[in-house]
């Protein structure tokens, strides 16, 4: 099974530390020139903060950081860590910081910009890029909340919902649950309601 995880979309996270600002940025990327791209955007935007500090991880190429000035450790490697520990790949990330005038100290710094780098990831959200199988299911309005729920549970998605005299849930299931999943719905509706096969796509799509 072929699977990954990206960044939903762009994400921007802001925090002070003992009068010192960290601004988080994370973006999705597909090659390191346009991760440097995104790191040379923001040291020219904020030119004037102290330490613009990065980290890029992309699919099948390279790991970079950079502490950019601060103390080496406590900002380009933690912050790959945070990108490490959520199996995120094709994504850059930068923290500016402008310095308050109170030193932190190493273990402040790595707190600090593990904090930002994590707070703008979670800003950005995740998606999954991996095959997927879509489904329509017709069922009552009494019955789409629980259908909703088994998807849920079996890692699928709901991408649209149609109203009408009844109503049909648009869905995506991983590829390789197909089988299982088909089997789920008719056990749990009781039978009457029986998953229709639309067509297939490899995609992303955000899934928290």
């Amino acid at each position: 099974m072929s699977e990954y995880y990206i960044p939903a979309g762009p994400g921007e996270a802001e925090f002070t530390e003992k009068r010192s600002r960290f601004l988080g940025h994370a973006r999705p990327v597909e090659t390191e020139d346009e991760a440097k791209a995104f790191v040379a955007e923001m040291k020219k935007k904020y030119y004037d903060a102290r330490h613009n500090c990065w980290c890029y991880i992309i699919r099948g190429g390279p790991e970079r950081y950079s502490d950019d000035g601060e103390p080496q450790g406590t900002a380009g490697i933690p912050m790959l860590e945070v990108l490490r520990r959520q199996n995120i790949t094709n994504c850059v990330c930068v923290v500016t910081r402008y310095f308050g005038g109170v030193l932190l100290g190493a273990g402040g710094l790595l707190r600090a910009y593990t904090r930002s780098a994590g707070d703008a990831l979670t800003a950005a959200g995740t998606s999954v890029v991996r095959p997927w199988v879509c489904m329509d299911l017709p069922c009552t309005y009494s019955g789409a909340e629980r259908l909703k729920t088994e998807c849920g549970a079996m890692g699928g998605v709901i991408e649209d919902t149609e109203y009408s005299a009844a109503v049909t849930l648009k869905v995506l299931i991983p590829a390789e649950a197909e089988t299982d999943f088909t089997a789920r719905i008719f056990d749990v509706s009781g039978g009457s309601v029986t998953p229709v096969r639309t067509g297939e796509t490899h995609r992303a799509v955000r899934v928290r």
